[in-house]
């Protein structure tokens, strides 16, 4: 962050970011998500995320619901080995728990509470926004090298 005032903040980013990420879609004045950086020392409250971007997923269906919202995307092929059910994935920089997913559409759900939806911009979110996917780089090394290593078995 380069400048805070008031409820605004002006960031640099360079040019890999814009090509990776959804940021060259916004518009002055839009909400996005920011999260501090985790400091060593800190309690950890959820899940570990580094806050590299790997791509943009597509919103496929939002379902409305009485208590928050379900929220379906299409996964670009690449990155669907390293995602599974109640695994975690970063969804416009959110820590969020993956419902369900189904490699043979490339999508996954993930539902939306009230606390989420209400400190977060996934409220506005609609059927044709990208949104900016992050993997746990975790299991992305785990993936990689069991592939790497063992790939008589890997299909």
């Amino acid at each position: 962050m380069t400048t805070v005032q008031a409820d605004f903040a002006w960031f640099d980013v360079v040019q890999e970011t814009l090509e990776t990420t959804n940021l060259g879609d916004l518009v002055v004045g839009d909400r996005v998500n920011v999260e501090r950086s985790f400091r060593v020392g800190d309690e950890i409250g959820g899940h570990v995320l580094s806050g590299h971007v790997a791509a943009t997923v597509r919103v496929e269906h939002v379902d409305h619901r009485a208590h928050g919202k379900l929220i379906s995307v299409a996964v670009p092929g690449e990155w669907l080995p390293y995602l599974m059910p109640k695994g975690f994935v970063g969804l416009n920089g959110t820590s969020l728990t993956i419902q369900t997913l189904n490699r043979a559409s490339g999508t996954f759900e993930v539902s939306l509470i009230p606390e989420t939806l209400n400190r977060t911009t996934f409220d506005e979110v609609a059927v044709g926004d990208r949104l900016n996917l992050e993997v746990d780089a975790q299991t992305v090394a785990i993936v990689d090298t069991v592939q790497r290593l063992l790939p008589e078995i890997v299909q």
